[in-house]
């Protein structure tokens, strides 16, 4: 089934969510204006459906492979890779001075969209260069980012993210890959690199000449757990003096991952100084290395927020496709008994639309969140914070509603969803993934009870609320859901046990990322209302904002007496009792 991009409810999202005319008053992207933004969505939209989408499908069934240490991908990804690049999509939002095109973040985000939508396996590629780009920006020397800031800006060469280790997953500060400091010779001040790295996106392939690895490590002397972490920028070849590719690095793929889904994105576990010979260079200072990767990390896990947003779209153009041409019974209580398209019958709507409302919603506040990300980046009061608390809700929410819509497109198609021939299960498989890496999205939930919740002893989150209630007054069901999250944020921070906040993290998460997504869909309704026209849109915004807020925000609503509940219950079994379930 082919993508067709959402162009115009990408436009609207970046109009009234990002707030992208506001920012266009800033000397910074002044010469933004609204046909630049709509060509540039087009642009993107129609890139994505000819170059990325019609490998989606192949990359599924091949995959990557691994062949005499060299990792494979099906005909068609370096061709498309190729163009991708060429075109300049990659440096969107990356600085001028490193020849990108110095666009607001939330249009890199456009980007990262579309690319996902067409092939999320793929999108995977450009997503962690972003972030890698973003890392090596703000924490390295002037020498590394002469050397390597155009080219992952161009994306020339891609970037990953390494972290994880056998036997340290979430818990980076486990972690054994050692990092030595060569004292004398021509390498002196670098570092010899030795470990071992798993789950590691795109670790290794030849779409591209070179790939910049970003690696977590330990120096001999740091301290224990993750603060004594170092960040290493390690290529798989060595840069030479002219900035070309030179000698290979001592760092090599061993192995691919057999996954569920993205079975073209390869996943790779990672050796370093096998033969003593990896050399790296410090990002940062010693010891900082976490501070530099939670850079990587923010970033990335807005992109992986996107997924979610990429997923369901796919999901829904497929299901609302089959449900328009399977013809099968007649409708209940119609005259005419012959039989119609699904698409008429009572349930089948039922999750076309919910499938819709929670594909909007999350794709409102993906842009709001990238637009809150830009104003902190022009050091507007308030909105750094304020994205920082949307980031986890964007993660662990937007991911969640990826998977809910890929299982209700498996169930419009009946049993055929369940055939893979038909596609809608690659939705599914791939729609898995999001909720755990970057941080599951427990960890996500943690992260906005423990960390985000204090931000100015609670004033940050509580004025998000208060701005949705003082919004909602004429919509009661989303007015009440944001009185309700401003609530229990009080009583998370002045009343409730560490175990009670971490208990009802996840319902809490829920609450308050779908009480701001209402409320950015309800601006997005009103928004399209206001132009009085009778196209699509405006037909159908309003229809599918009520349907969110009649359906959804009531079960988010729901959840509070989850909130609420003792964590004593989750400890009421004892570990050998609970293990015996």
């Amino acid at each position: 089934m082919s993508y067709s991009p959402r162009t115009a409810d990408q436009c609207l999202a970046l109009r009234i969510n990002a707030g992208i005319e506001e920012l266009s008053c800033h000397e910074r992207f002044a010469a933004l204006t609204p046909d630049i933004v709509e060509a540039f969505v087009e642009g993107i939209g129609t890139f994505a459906a000819e170059e990325f989408a019609p490998l989606n499908r192949i990359g599924d069934i091949e995959g990557a492979s691994l062949a005499d240490g060299k990792v494979q991908l099906p005909p068609g990804f370096a061709e498309a890779y190729r163009s991708y690049v060429s075109a300049g999509w990659n440096g969107a939002s990356a600085g001028i001075d490193h020849g990108g095109q110095g666009l607001p973040f939330a249009l890199s985000c456009c980007v990262l969209e579309n690319l996902g939508t067409a092939n999320m396996a793929f999108s995977l590629l450009p997503m962690l260069t972003l972030g890698a780009l973003d890392a090596v920006d703000r924490h390295g020397s002037d020498e590394l980012k002469n050397l390597y800031l155009a080219k992952l800006a161009s994306g020339e060469w891609p970037g990953t993210m390494n972290l994880t280790e056998p036997q340290a997953g979430s818990d980076v500060g486990a972690l054994r890959t050692r990092a030595i400091k060569i004292e004398q010779g021509d390498d002196k001040g670098r570092y010899l690199i030795s470990g071992t790295k798993i789950f590691i996106t795109w670790g290794d392939h030849e779409l591209a000449d070179n790939i910049v690895h970003l690696v977590l490590a330990r120096t001999p002397d740091a301290p224990e757990g993750s603060k004594g972490i170092s960040l290493f920028l390690v290529p798989k070849f060595h840069v030479t003096a002219d900035g070309s590719p030179g000698v290979r690095n001592d760092v090599r793929t061993v192995g691919l991952e057999h996954k569920l889904g993205i079975h073209a994105s390869p996943t790779c576990v990672m050796s370093y100084g096998d033969d003593g010979r990896c050399i790296g260079d410090i990002v940062g200072r010693e010891n900082e290395g976490l501070k530099a990767m939670f850079t990587m990390m923010n970033s990335a896990r807005i992109s992986v927020g996107n997924q979610g947003v990429q997923i369901a779209e796919r999901a829904l153009q497929q299901a609302l496709s089959y449900a328009s041409d399977r013809i099968q019974s007649p409708r209940a209580g119609a005259a005419d008994r012959a039989p119609v398209a699904i698409i008429e019958h009572p349930d089948v709507r039922r999750m076309l639309l919910r499938m819709r409302a929670l594909t909007e919603a999350a794709r409102a506040l993906l842009y709001y969140t990238a637009g809150q990300i830009d104003r902190g980046g022009l050091d507007i009061p308030g909105a750094q914070q304020r994205a920082e608390v949307l980031v986890p809700m964007l993660k662990a929410w937007g991911t969640d509603i990826g998977f809910e819509v890929a299982s209700l497109g498996v169930q419009v198609h009946g049993g055929m969803g369940f055939i893979e021939e038909t596609g809608a299960a690659q939705h599914l498989r791939d729609a898995r993934i999001p909720p755990i890496y970057e941080g599951t999205n427990g960890i996500q939930a943690a992260d906005l009870v423990t960390r985000k919740l204090g931000f100015a002893n609670g004033a940050v989150i509580a004025q998000l609320f208060d701005d949705i209630i003082a919004d909602s007054a004429d919509t009661p069901p989303l007015r009440d859901l944001a009185r309700a999250c401003r609530e229990l944020s009080c009583w998370l921070i002045a009343e409730a046990s560490l175990d009670d906040r971490l208990g009802g993290s996840v319902p809490f998460l829920t609450m308050c990322a779908v009480a701001v997504a209402g409320w950015q869909l309800l601006k997005q309704a009103r928004a399209v209302g206001a132009l009085g026209d009778a196209g699509p849109a405006a037909l159908s915004k309003p229809v599918i904002s009520r349907f969110f807020i009649e359906h959804i925000v009531p079960e988010a609503g729901g959840l509070a007496a989850q909130v609420r509940s003792s964590s004593a219950l989750l400890y009421a079994l004892d570990r050998e009792t609970l293990a015996a379930l």
